[in-house]
């Protein structure tokens, strides 16, 4: 048997109005998703442990079967594994956005979804003013970075960008959640104020002013760990090679301690206008070599969620559907053994909320020859209905290998 995951993020979400009291997944036209389910097992999945923030990091990690509740680092640290950093001993890591700020309010998380081109001019700039011995910048992909510090204390409070737009943002910056940590949260939140004096008129920056666009005038860093004591999935489960594919840093840095080849696919942006078949088309051909487990990531639906457009959400999930499930499930007869596929979000971004929720999330599981339960079609009411019932995280993994 060979595996696939295709996790649609932050694609689960609440009836909107403009969609006729509909969810964007049940107004969503998904024939694949809903043949799988018809012919597979539904069911819902609790992703995020009581008390943890609902993040791609901690969600993503629980899918895969890892319990987060005592082994999540913090999301910076993923980042630097995937970029190939190895975070030397003794530094705290830190995912860094690139932000925009505007009349004292955080404007959106993403500087306008920054090109990366652009964002790495302005990280280089940052380093060469902040970096010393104790601070390192790394540039990334788009508006996510990682921020390295020496010593730091990570028992900080920090607030994710993307949970807050509109917020004051000197209201929302790091606080220290013991006297021990306050000069790391000092530190941070100086670093803060000083990106905005050099960022604000780089060159970069005026151009986006001139043609229109919003401005990387701040970074925003966030999610702090040192590195985690992940055992490869080939330790857990029946995998011999596997495969990531994804256009987010955070999940290929997942992958890189979990034992996953990366697989990058150009024009994977993260956005509603990733290569939904260049992804597919390396999933079909991971699987039809001697990988026999991918974990496909689509990063679109989470950002339609952020930005609380439910439309463009419902395109997302059915480009999914038309332009990744279906090419895979076409190529399913020319692979050398049987594919399991299982589909699902890591969390929910509700467009009205434009943030993750730790709301259990709908999940389908499809293994040839297996038993179905009685659902359908594909949407968060009806897994609901599922024969799998309501599961923890911790179960999942198990049930596709089963």
């Amino acid at each position: 048997m060979k595996y696939i995951i295709v996790l649609g993020d932050g694609m689960a979400d609440e009836p909107v109005k403009e969609l006729g009291g509909k969810t964007p997944l049940q107004a969503a036209d998904t024939p694949v998703m809903d043949m799988l389910a018809r012919k597979g097992r539904c069911g819902l999945v609790k992703t995020v442990p009581e008390g943890m923030h609902p993040g791609s990091e901690v969600a993503n990690m629980a899918v895969l079967g890892y319990d987060v509740a005592n082994l999540f680092e913090g999301r910076g640290v993923l980042e630097a594994a995937s970029m190939g950093i190895d975070v030397p001993e003794g530094y705290m890591a830190m995912r860094c956005n690139l932000i925009n700020i505007t009349d004292g309010k955080i404007k959106n998380h993403s500087a306008g979804h920054i090109s990366t081109e652009e964002a790495t001019a302005l990280i280089n700039a940052l380093n060469d003013e902040l970096g010393n011995d104790t601070v390192k910048f790394y540039p990334g992909i788009s508006y996510r970075h990682l921020l390295l510090i020496k010593g730091g204390d990570k028992r900080i409070s920090c607030t994710p960008p993307h949970d807050v737009p509109g917020a004051t943002a000197s209201e929302v910056m790091v606080k220290a959640d013991c006297p021990e940590a306050e000069a790391t949260a000092t530190l941070i939140n100086r670093l803060i104020t000083k990106s905005q004096d050099i960022l604000k008129d780089h060159p970069v920056n005026q151009k986006r002013r001139q043609e229109g666009k919003d401005a990387a005038n701040s970074i925003w860093p966030w999610s702090p760990g040192y590195r985690p004591a992940m055992l490869p999935l080939s330790q857990k489960y029946p995998i011999n090679n596997g495969a990531v594919i994804s256009a987010v840093d955070l999940i290929f840095g997942i992958g890189a301690y979990a034992g996953l080849k990366a697989v990058t696919v150009d024009g994977a942006t993260g956005l509603y206008d990733t290569n939904y078949e260049g992804k597919a088309q390396a999933a079909i051909e991971a699987l039809q070599g001697d990988t026999d487990f991918v974990f496909l990531h689509v990063e679109a639906s989470d950002e339609a969620g952020h930005e609380g457009d439910a439309m463009l959400k419902k395109l997302t999930i059915e480009y999914l559907d038309r332009r990744i499930l279906k090419p895979i499930m076409d190529a399913a007869s020319t692979l050398s053994e049987p594919l399991a596929i299982a589909v699902l979000p890591d969390h929910p971004t509700p467009c009205r909320l434009k943030t993750h929720t730790s709301d259990p999330v709908p999940f389908l599981i499809y293994k040839p020859g297996s038993t179905a339960d009685n659902v359908e079609s594909f949407s968060e009411s009806t897994a609901s209905q599922g024969g799998y019932g309501v599961i923890d995280a911790s179960q999942f993994m198990g049930l596709l290998f089963s």
